[in-house]
């Protein structure tokens, strides 16, 4: 998992609760930050593949997402190739989504993802 770039916990649980700071695509490992390369469709599938890892830390699944938002620059442009990749990583039901344009996001990113999990720990 990459370390934040900011001073904030990546996820931290919170009773049920596993909520996650906005994941950015960042390149797992990277001695520096980086972004993978391909835009926000790119960015959007590691972003969520690092956020399946930092819920794995919290005892979470993909499965246990209740909530997101996805941040994007360019609406008109990413929307549907984000929305592409999204349903590769929720099965039916889906969680609630909201979705934002946004002016700027860290390290010049195109999409970022913010997810809630709900997962009772046994």
């Amino acid at each position: 998992m990459s370390t934040p770039i900011g001073p904030y916990s990546p996820g931290r649980r919170a009773g049920d609760f596993v909520i996650l700071s906005g994941q950015l695509g960042m390149v797992p490992g990277a001695a520096t930050p980086t972004l993978v390369e391909g835009g926000a469709a790119a960015e959007l599938r590691q972003g969520l593949e690092n956020a399946k890892a930092l819920l794995a830390e919290h005892g979470a699944t993909m499965n246990d997402v209740v909530k997101g938002t996805l941040f994007l620059m360019d609406l008109d442009a990413d929307f549907a190739a984000c929305n592409e990749v999204w349903v590769t990583f929720f099965d039916a039901p889906r969680p609630t989504r909201s979705t934002i344009q946004v002016a700027k996001l860290p390290m010049g990113a195109r999409a970022e993802a913010e997810l809630w999990a709900f997962a009772p720990e046994h």
